[in-house]
């Protein structure tokens, strides 16, 4: 019988993704690169300047989770918000480019498009180097009216899961959360999120992934040896009341807490780390894709932390193909 969690058996579960519809819900993000290479030290203050050579534009924030689970072969529909700018149009426009359904993406007037301009030199290092970041950004809660076009996408969206991005930038109100848990008990549809803010916000959820640091200030203390994380991160998931709850922890691995126990799932990537960047979201996005799928939490995670390894070996906001993960599965 095929082990399932052995290399043959999650190849099955990795061939067996796409297909499935996600709605990813979220913060909507614009990263903007100015790239250049250094020519001297700035006679006004001790900085180096750049002569820039291009800039490029490539989507970021709740849309990474999105876009791995497109690389994957999901049809995915994506909800959040943008400005009347043209950056928000940008953004628009880049996730129609990789065949993602912007139907769902609401235009608010009264709010900016976030956009994370980088400042980058590159020219001297193996990878590019940041040198600062600049954020155009509104964090306030969305508007009554623009949190009601928000949840009408939830409640009439087709699809086969929900996929929250929280980055706390104003979209994933209560309201908005309260719609897609109204969504999953009507329709019995699967459920996860990523979050960096409070996640008892998401009681009941399906899946509920964050990473050590976010769980540790849930839980008021550090996450201490095995039989202490086991124990503690049991009890979070009872409390959460969620069917799986995922710890990322680095070169670690993840910590699983699920309804058959706890498992520890190792890192299948502890060298060559060179930009952490999407990481998170990969877990989480490869995750759904593999329960969808029909693979257990265990196997989901497995594959997950195989393709969370490709991607950090990338730089910036990248995703892995379904070749590269099959390719780490065996290597």
């Amino acid at each position: 019988m095929l082990d399932p969690t052995s290399s043959a058996g999650l190849l099955d579960l990795l061939n067996r993704i796409g297909g499935s519809r996600v709605l990813v819900v979220g913060d909507l993000y614009l990263d903007r690169y100015i790239f250049g290479h250094p020519s001297r030290v700035s006679r006004e203050a001790p900085i180096m300047v750049l002569t820039e050579d291009r800039q490029e534009d490539r989507l970021g924030g709740g849309t990474a989770p999105a876009l791995a689970l497109a690389r994957l072969g999901c049809e995915v529909a994506i909800c959040g918000v943008v400005g009347d700018d043209p950056e928000g149009q940008r953004v628009r426009t880049l996730l129609s480019d990789v065949g993602i359904d912007t139907d769902g993406v609401i235009i608010d007037p009264t709010r900016p498009t976030t956009v994370k301009t980088r400042v980058v030199a590159e020219g001297f290092f193996l990878f590019p180097q940041q040198v600062v970041r600049i954020d155009r950004q509104d964090r306030s809660p969305v508007s009554p009216a623009v949190e009601g076009s928000l949840r009408a996408v939830v409640e009439s969206s087709r699809c086969d899961a929900m996929l929250v991005s929280d980055y706390r930038s104003g979209v994933v109100t209560t309201s908005l959360v309260a719609g897609i848990a109204d969504r999953q008990g009507r329709d019995n549809i699967l459920t996860t999120v990523d979050s960096q803010g409070d996640l008892f916000r998401f009681t009941g959820f399906g899946l509920v992934k964050c990473n050590q640091g976010e769980a540790e200030q849930t839980l008021g203390h550090s996450l201490g040896d095995r039989a202490s994380r086991a124990a503690d991160l049991a009890a979070l998931r009872h409390q959460l009341g969620c069917r799986t709850l995922v710890v990322t922890r680095g070169g670690d691995g993840a910590s699983l807490a699920g309804e058959d126990g706890y498992r520890e799932i190792p890192a299948a990537n502890r060298s060559e780390v060179f930009d952490v960047t999407g990481a998170g979201d990969t877990v989480v996005a490869v995750m759904t894709a593999a329960l969808l799928a029909g693979g257990t939490p265990e196997q989901a995670s497995h594959l997950a932390q195989a393709a969370a390894g490709v991607v950090v070996r990338k730089w910036s906001n990248a995703q892995a193909s379904r070749a590269e993960i099959a390719a780490a599965l065996v290597d």
